[in-house]
């Protein structure tokens, strides 16, 4: 094709099918954004590259498919290094493209001159610059392969803004086929044994089932083989909550009396105990091999397309002859968790002043849509979501993930509306979380796009002023200012805002901002000293 660098660089992403691009308006860009106005693809620009960041990364979680920040020069490319390192630990594909000083005045102190590589280096897959016009083709081809290949992650290019604004007619490539090896049959026969042998299997399942797109296999594998089910992270959804095998509240009870535990697409870290499940033989079942586990013993592991490793086992488990009967050990389990479930009313219906955290969910989960996305953003008041809402499709529940980042929220909602427009989208934000993105509710004013957020406002970092007083006795830099008006930041933007102070107006007021059309906030005055029970996740 004939162009100029930035039309190289558009007409790649869009033979990706990329049709929505991130970004904050920069110099360094305008020759990529030339490119993409010519093709009709729409570019999305907010307030702070953290958010264009975090949307591209969200993106990518709502759609798996590939999500795309373009960051200017310099600070652009640091702010988004955070979206960055957490796309990295999550496992999400993302390509990041980046704008750099013109290459003839290299060295010579240019506007926002700085070598973006060895800063991204460690957290991405592949990090590279296109150093001449006719390499930008092959280099953003190879930078969203990488993204896109298992174990998936964030990866970066950029090219200097003379290589982009140079002329050429280079060949572009068409997107590289993704190519996934059979799963190894021994050890799958292997681990289809020890699931039919145990009497007490217990299955976890974690992101990565969800980037392989193993929903329909996990179903079929919890069912063929009788095993209960516990999903995290974006494998919630996978199994629909109300299903017969899957469970959430009882996964504590469940490991500690299984004989085996499989791990689907999720690492042994802090969330897994870092392996050390008593007494179960340990399964391990990864995306790709790097990422099996090599600090804890392992009764079995293979490693591949999860879905495809999911139906061979269930083969395998047929070929043995033998069908598990784990009716008693699923019954045991339902019934603990119907009792956890129940002890959970009087938390969702608690008529409190000041507010506990656990009435919002209660309300709120009376009023959400069975394909409703529920996104996390905060410490204490979003581990309340994880515990209380229940997701019964793919990718409808995002949180910050193992990197723990906040300021994901503006980021994930704004792309959420984007991908679902007829769907609910419900923000769950901390104050404390506020501070990093609020402002970035003027985009979703300026793109008019309807999403709820719901501020747990206890004035305080929560989580942090909690662990801290347990681990000395006492706390400090924990206390935000008292009753802060975050309702009336989104009213001067444009959009909806409330502020809650009683348990009995919660309800009536998330049904206001889901009605009224605009960008809302509820700005719930919750109370300080409702702690939320935890172990430390620091060790």
């Amino acid at each position: 094709m004939e162009g100029h660098g930035g039309h190289v660089a558009a007409e790649v992403l869009h033979r990706r099918g990329v049709d929505t691009v991130f970004t904050l308006s920069g110099g360094h860009l305008f020759p990529i954004y030339d490119g993409l106005h010519d093709r009709g693809m729409r570019m999305v620009d907010t307030r702070h590259e953290q958010t264009a960041s975090f949307a591209a990364e969200g993106w990518s979680k709502l759609t798996r498919r590939l999500g795309v920040a373009m960051l200017t020069a310099g600070p652009g490319v640091t702010n988004g290094m955070s979206a960055m390192a957490g796309a990295h630990l999550a496992g999400s594909p993302m390509l990041v493209v980046g704008g750099r000083a013109p290459a003839a005045r290299w060295g010579s102190g240019s506007l926002q001159e700085i070598d973006h590589l060895p800063l991204v280096a460690s957290i991405t897959r592949r990090a590279t610059t296109a150093l001449s016009t006719e390499t930008i083709a092959t280099e953003v081809e190879a930078a969203a392969a990488a993204a896109l290949t298992p174990h998936r992650g964030p990866a970066y290019v950029d090219v200097p803004l003379d290589v982009l604004l140079s002329t050429t007619d280079p060949a572009v490539p068409d997107p590289t086929p993704l190519v996934r090896p059979e799963p190894d049959r021994d050890a799958v026969e292997r681990v289809a044994r020890l699931l039919v042998e145990a009497e007490r299997p217990v299955l976890l399942a974690g992101s990565d089932l969800y980037w392989d797109a193993g929903e329909a296999a996990l179903v079929r594998c919890a069912e063929e083989l009788g095993l209960p089910v516990f999903t995290s992270g974006l494998a919630r959804g996978t199994i629909p909550a109300d299903h017969p095998h899957a469970f959430a509240r009882c996964r504590g009870h469940a490991i500690g009396n299984a004989d085996v535990v499989v791990a689907l697409g999720v690492p042994l870290d802090f969330r897994l105990r870092y392996g050390e499940l008593g007494r179960a033989a340990v399964v391990h079942l990864c995306d790709s091999p790097g990422q099996v586990a090599r600090h804890v013993a392992l009764a079995g592991s293979a490693s591949g397309d999860l879905g495809a490793i999911l139906d061979a086992v269930v083969a395998a488990a047929e070929r043995q002859g033998t069908r598990p009967d784990h009716a008693a050990w699923l019954g045991r389990l339902r019934d603990e968790e119907s009792s956890l479930r129940a002890s959970e009313t009087t938390e969702l219906e608690a008529e409190t002043s000041p507010i506990r955290p656990g009435r919002i969910y209660g309300e709120l989960r009376r009023r959400l849509d069975r394909d409703a996305v529920v996104i996390g953003d905060g410490g204490d008041f979003v581990s309340y979501a994880g515990r209380l809402l229940d997701t019964y499709q793919p990718g409808c529940f995002l949180d910050p993930g193992p990197y723990g980042c906040l300021g994901t929220g503006a980021g994930y909602a704004l792309a959420a509306r984007l991908a679902h427009p007829d769907r609910q989208v419900v923000l769950m934000l901390g104050d404390g979380a506020a501070g990093f993105s609020l402002l970035d509710l003027d985009t979703l004013v300026r793109f008019k796009l309807p999403v709820v957020v719901i501020v747990g406002n206890n004035s305080c970092w929560g989580l942090e002023k909690s662990a801290m007083q347990q681990w000395f006795g006492y706390h400090v830099a924990a206390e935000l200012a008292p009753n802060t008006r975050y309702d009336e930041v989104v009213r001067a933007l444009g959009g909806h805002g409330e502020l809650v102070s009683e348990s009995a107006d919660v309800g009536p007021a998330i049904d206001r901002a889901l009605a009224a059309g605009v960008p809302a906030l509820v700005n719930v005055l919750t109370d300080p000293e409702d702690v939320y029970p935890r172990r430390t996740a620091l060790g």
